[in-house]
Parts: structure tokens; sequence; C-alpha cells
């Protein structure tokens, strides 16, 4: 059995991989399959465990930085992934590449805005994406160093983009000052793409084409020379289960505070991708697992809310910022794309039998209880307790930020929304009371009925004196049929009845039914 107290830090890394995959337009497990070929070179290069610790962890982490600045990638050249998808295409410092790149920028824009922003880009936005690349190598090895890895994954990761020729980025190291694991990396991410397009024979090409220039000559050699076996059984073996398997003897393990840091570095290496969502993912998981606690949920039940609520945002590594960062409304397919980011974390996170909780919960994170969200149109009782927390909770923390469509909302004006979905039978009364709670507003105390019945349990008790059954009870509440057992069960049990027609007769006596009921009942 799985303790899902504890992760390995290998699939919380890989589990990001994947979103890092759809940010650079690759298909899901690119990065699962460099790390194998990587692995792969490093057995050949008689590494030591150490030493292929490194290469593991650099070859899941080496594009985490380019992430950060897809604010700007998207205001110079569109649309931030499809430019970051052409680092496959031509050597990045080929003329071909340049103007590639310089005919993306506007794109998607009219004409004159277009000619506005490349006269822009000339006097002196090309200073700015010159030194994109060098800022994502900073940020890569933040982001190592915040998981807790050794140094020297931080300095291959911080030099992922150094080329053999000396010609890269940031252009300080060339040959073999650049650290093996960085060259190793860098090879193997590249040739796994050609050869998922071309075979072997496409990638034996593409490495011998930039061998002494971009790549490392030696190790170009020692690839082609055992190019069957280096490639062997990409696209037969479970790659996840691969990865998770050939990691070597760092093999962390995660688990209380170390966890909860862990999964905060994630939640924020996606935050970073947009100025408007900075600092989400921890605001949200505060507000959510306080309100989790006022709703009565079980201890282990709120630590894994709050644990959802700092990675529930990493599908959004699959949106390009010219569509979170859009001023204007969104046409279908950008809209298409929003709402497919809650299934798109699920999908990254689900993987890991660890994580699988988290994922369950995060795809609930825009569902609404007239089955009008998305990504799965759940409706009432489908939707966990949980999960009708942390929406409303979302909902809350997204209304108090800026978005490039609105300015932020004030307290009330966001209490309002929240209070006018649960009228309109969108969000659960209790689920946002509790978190409007945790937000610091008054909210209507909710009396103890006779007897010591909860709120709910008054509710239930009304329905059930009219004679509906627990499917309907569970229909009129948005609640799962057992659920309204269990409800009936402690009634029973605390008014000291053993059926409906004394409890009926309590709740009338009580003054539990509305007048017009206690009429059409008699």
């Amino acid at each position: 059995m799985t303790d899902r107290s504890r992760v390995r830090l290998a699939e919380l890394v890989a589990a990001l991989s994947l979103g890092v995959d759809l940010g650079f337009a690759q298909p899901m497990e690119h990065v699962l399959r460099q790390c194998l070929i990587a692995l792969r070179l490093a057995e050949r290069l008689s590494m030591t465990d150490e030493e292929r610790a490194t290469v593991y962890y650099a070859s899941l982490l080496i594009n985490i930085g380019c992430h950060a600045d897809a604010h700007e990638q998207a205001k110079w050249y569109g649309d931030d992934i499809a430019l970051k998808s052409a680092k496959f295409g031509a050597d990045m410092r080929s003329l071909r590449s340049a103007v590639t790149t310089l005919g993306r920028l506007g794109a998607g824009n009219q004409p004159l805005h277009r000619l506005r922003v490349a006269l822009d880009f000339a006097v002196w936005g090309h200073r700015e994406v010159e030194g994109m690349v060098a800022t994502h190598n900073t940020i890569a090895r933040s982001f190592a160093q915040q998981l807790g890895l050794p140094q020297p994954v931080g300095e291959a990761v911080a030099t992922g983009y150094e080329r053999w020729d000396g010609k890269g980025w940031p252009g300080e190291l060339s040959g073999d000052a650049i650290p093996l694991a960085s060259r190793v990396v860098q090879l193997a991410e590249h040739v796994e793409v050609a050869h998922r397009v071309g075979g072997i024979g496409g990638a034996c090409a593409l490495a011998r084409a930039r061998a002494g220039g971009q790549f490392d000559p030696a190790l170009v050699d020692l690839l082609v020379s055992d190019a069957p076996a280096v490639f062997a059984g990409l696209d037969e073996v479970d790659r996840w289960r691969a990865v998770i398997d050939a990691e070597p003897s760092l093999a962390v393990v995660l688990s209380g505070d170390r966890l909860d840091a862990a999964l905060a570095a994630l939640g924020t290496a996606v935050d970073v991708k947009s100025p408007y969502w900075l600092g989400h993912s921890q605001a949200l998981a505060d507000l959510a697992g306080a309100a989790g606690e006022r709703a009565g949920l079980a201890a282990d039940d709120v630590v894994t809310l709050r644990r959802t609520a700092l990675v529930c945002g990493l599908g959004r590594l699959g949106v390009s910022n010219s569509i979170l960062d859009k001023r204007g409304s969104l046409s279908d397919g950008e809209w298409e794309r929003i709402r497919m980011h809650p299934y798109l974390t699920e999908r990254m996170l689900r993987q890991s039998e660890s994580l699988a909780p988290l994922a369950a919960l995060a795809v609930q994170l825009r569902e609404r209880l007239d089955g009008s969200g998305y990504p799965r149109g759940l409706t009432g009782s489908t939707i966990s307790r949980a999960g009708q927390v942390l929406a409303a909770a979302d909902a809350y923390q997204s209304m108090r930020e800026p978005r490039p469509h609105r300015a932020q909302l004030s307290a009330d004006d966001a209490a309002a929304e929240l209070r006018s979905d649960v009228k309109s039978r969108l969000r659960d009364g209790e689920a946002v009371d509790a978190v409007l709670a945790a937000a610091g507003h008054r909210v209507r105390r909710r009396r103890e009925g006779p007897a010591g019945l909860t709120p709910r349990e008054v509710e239930v008790l009304r329905l059930l004196a009219q004679g509906l059954s627990n499917k309907e009870i569970a229909q009129r509440l948005s609640i799962s049929p057992k659920t309204a057992g269990t409800h009936i069960e402690h009634i029973y049990s605390k008014i000291d009845a053993s059926s409906r027609a004394v409890a009926s007769l309590f709740a009338v006596q009580h003054g539990l039914l509305p007048e017009e009921e206690i009429v059409r009942a008699a």
C-alpha cells in the first residue's frame, strides 16, 4: 500500500516535467524520454552514482526557468508556447532561427500593432529578449536550491544553454568548462525530438550537424556509435515508471513540512509565469486550508486540500500567456484552452500514486453544483466536500487579485459575488460561509438545532418529514444518498427516534417545519 503522506522528490519533479512539455508544445513525456536517453549516455560514460543523480535531476529540470518570462515572450511574439517550440527546429544561433524569430514579432495582432512592436523591439526590446535565457538559467538554479538538490544540479541547470563553441547563453563557458551533466542533458533533449520525428537516422544526423558547435563532439561520437542501444525501447516502456525506477542513489523522500515546501516551490514556479498570478498558489493554500478547518473537514482532508491548492494551477503551464494575459474577451478556442487547465493538472499529478489524491481534488477546481463548471460538468454530490471548498476559495482569491481584463475586487464585492453564487445554486452555502469566515468576513452563525442537531441535519429532517426518500433528499441538498443516510442515522440517534413518523413528530413539536409545510402535511 502506498504511503501518501510521503512523496519521492523524483515524482514531484517528473510530474512538473509533464507541464514543461506542454509549455514547449511537446507531447507529454518528452522530458521523461530525454531523461532516459541522458541516463543511458551517463552509463556509457561510467559516471558515479552522484554524477548520474546530477544528470537525472538536471534532465527533468533543465527548462523549468523558461516559463518565468512567458508574459514578456507573449508581449513580443504573441504565443510564448509557439515561440519556445522553435527551440527544437533550427539551431538557435543560426540565421534561419533569427529570421524565424523576428518573423514572430507581434504575431496574432493587426499589421499596425505588429509594426509598433517591431519598432519597439529594434529600439530597446532586443536587449530584454537577449537577457531572457540568462534569466531562465538563474531561476532554474534557484528552483533546484528550493527543492534541496545538491549544488552540482543547480550548476547543471544554470548552464543548460551554454554551447560547446562558447556562443550560448549567457556565453560565459565553452568546451570542457561546461559541466558534463549539462552537456549530456542538452544533447539528450534535442536528439529526443529528432528521434521521435525522424528515428535513429534523424537523431544521429542532428547530433552530427551540431557537433563542435552546440554539442560536445565526443558525446556526439559516443551517441552515434551506440545509437540503437541508446534509443532502444523508448516507445515500448512505461516511461513514467522507468524514470521513477531509474532514480539514482540520491532517492529523496519528502514528508511533512519538506513536502509542503516542495509543493509550494512548484506552485510558485507556475505562478511566476504571469504577473497576474504571482503569489496565488500560496494565498489559495492558506485560505482553503483555513476554510477546510471551519467546514469541519477531517485533519487529513485539510492537509490534502491545502497541498492541492498549492499545485492546482500546474495546468496553466499548458496555456499560452497570449490567452492568460489577454486584456480583451477570449475567443471560443482560447476559452476552450482555459477550460482544459484543471484536466491538465490532473493529468500531470495522477501519474504518481502518492499525488493521486491531489489530482482527484485539483480537477474539481472549476466545477459548479449545477453542472455549468469545467472540465467535466460535475453536479451536486459528485463534487466532493473538499472540492466545493477549494472551488469557493479559488473563486474568492482570484477575485481579490487583478486580472488583465479587470481590476481586483474589494473584499466586500468578492464576498457578494460568492453569496450570489449560493443563491443561484452554483456553490454550496456552507463551503462559501467557511471561505468567507476564513477570509475575515462576518457570516451568519448557523444556530444549533434542538437535541444538538446540526444545521445540515435540520435540513435533512425537514425533508425526511415531508416523506422524501434518501435519494430525493440527496438530490435536493446536492449530497450523495449515502451521506443523506448517514445524516438520518445521526438524527435518529440524537432525537431517540426509530422511524420517519417519530422523527416527523419531533420536527413539528420543535417548530422545525415552516408553517406552510405543516399545513400541507395535515
